[in-house]
């Protein structure tokens, strides 16, 4: 019955994408993405002999995730080719044209013929996951031609779906992996629990991305002019139900500068934003008023970002950092991207399924809130005892380094089979 629901949701998925296209950029892009994709893929690779490491990446928080790994791949087998492939739309549009990989594709839906015509056509020696790849007919037909295949970065859960009684799908995924990377001890063992002993403990690649993506900080002058020295809070990956927990603060403390982050920045989403911070200015006009010479309001304490690429290094001109989402259903966005500059962050109470932030939270460089009233506090206590504040900078920085390694751990292991 499991599969049965599967098979009918990849085929209703392009139906249903083709009726919202109209609405959705999204949906449009991956549509016509997908156009003649075999056709494409053949082209690109067909006078390539070479050997290929296949890695899947469901979006572009999943590419950030193996990214650390596809380095290391490619600078280690200069002679194999990287092919990789994503599902939604966002991450291949992002990621198109990377230079971490040699080949950038949509993966076809996941049907028994698609899986065998894309390794006929790509022939991996290799295949990679990234945290939650699990794809049926991909995952068996890699399987039946015995390439191994490895999910890197799992996490999983006591309320997971493969630990339920309708699970029997799931379970059988996990079983064709040569070996699973997982993040947590807690992962290995609700696996070893569900008889999955194909398990490793390697810790989260995205730890060793962060660092290299702090590695490579530059300053952004316009960034610069406009903090001056004001203590700054940098909220990143907002959504309407972030903004309207934190714009009050941001409306009543005029000395303090505010950068706003949107996930998305759509015009409609960008209006609630202005509306919302009433002393607020777009990024974008904020940079063609320097550039003009013309005079800035000096009640503008808001800086809104409209553009996709600049808060992996905004953070680190944060004060305290905001993290987004812990206030919707799917829980906060990438909060080591913050925590990486030593910055304590806060967010709201949709957390429980992030092992990173229930363990900083213990620490004491992480604070959850549960409203307005509750954030308000936790900024002015941050805000006005140094010993709370600098404490819990320490702790940030040095939760970072004793995370790092992940890539290195797994890396050692793939090398017998890569070679």
């Amino acid at each position: 019955m499991q599969k049965l629901i599967y098979i009918i949701y990849v085929r209703l998925y392009p139906v249903i994408a083709a009726l919202v296209s109209p609405l959705s950029n999204k949906a449009k892009l991956w549509l016509t993405g997908r156009r003649n994709i075999f056709e494409n893929i053949s082209n690109a690779l067909a006078k390539d002999g070479s050997q290929k490491l296949w890695m899947h990446c469901a979006s572009l928080s999943e590419f950030e995730q193996g990214r650390p790994l596809l380095k290391k791949l490619k600078s280690n087998y200069p002679d194999k080719k990287i092919v990789l492939t994503f599902f939604s739309s966002s991450g291949y549009e992002a990621k198109k044209n990377t230079k971490v990989a040699d080949y950038v594709f949509y993966i076809p839906m996941d049907t028994p013929v698609n899986a065998k015509t894309f390794l006929d056509i790509t022939q991996p020696s290799v295949a990679f996951f990234i945290q939650d790849g699990y794809w049926y007919f991909y995952l068996k037909e890699l399987n039946q031609r015995k390439i191994p295949v490895f999910l890197v970065a799992g996490i999983f859960f006591p309320n997971s779906t493969f630990l339920k009684w309708y699970g029997s799908i799931h379970r059988e995924l996990l079983g064709y992996f040569s070996k699973i990377f997982v993040q947590t001890k807690q992962s290995q063992e609700l696996l070893l629990k569900a008889h999955v002993e194909n398990v490793m403990v390697t810790g989260d690649t995205r730890f060793d991305r962060v660092l290299e993506i702090a590695a490579e900080w530059k300053p952004i002058p316009e960034i610069e002019n406009f903090i001056s020295n004001a203590k700054t809070i940098v909220a990143g990956s907002t959504w309407i139900d972030d903004d309207e927990v934190l714009d009050h603060y941001a409306n009543t403390h005029p000395g303090l500068k505010f950068i706003i982050v949107p996930q998305d920045i759509s015009k409609a989403r960008l209006e609630e934003c202005k509306a919302l911070y009433k002393h607020a200015v777009l990024y974008s006009d904020y940079v063609r008023l320097i550039e003009e010479n013309k005079l800035i309001d000096e009640n503008i304490n808001t800086l809104i970002i409209d553009n996709v690429g600049m808060l992996k290094f905004l953070y680190r001109y944060a004060t305290i950092c905001f993290i987004g989402g812990g206030f919707g259903n799917d829980g906060i966005h990438n909060m080591l991207e913050a925590v990486v500059y030593n910055k304590p962050v806060v967010f709201g109470p949709a957390y429980e399924n992030f092992p990173a932030a229930n363990e900083l939270i213990e620490k004491g460089g992480a604070f959850d809130v549960e409203d307005a009233i509750e954030l308000e506090a936790q900024l002015d206590e941050l805000f006005g005892d140094e010993n709370l504040y600098s404490g819990a900078c320490k702790t940030t920085g040095d939760f970072v380094k004793q995370h790092e390694g992940a890539t290195t751990s797994i890396f050692n292991c793939l090398q017998k089979i890569i070679a």
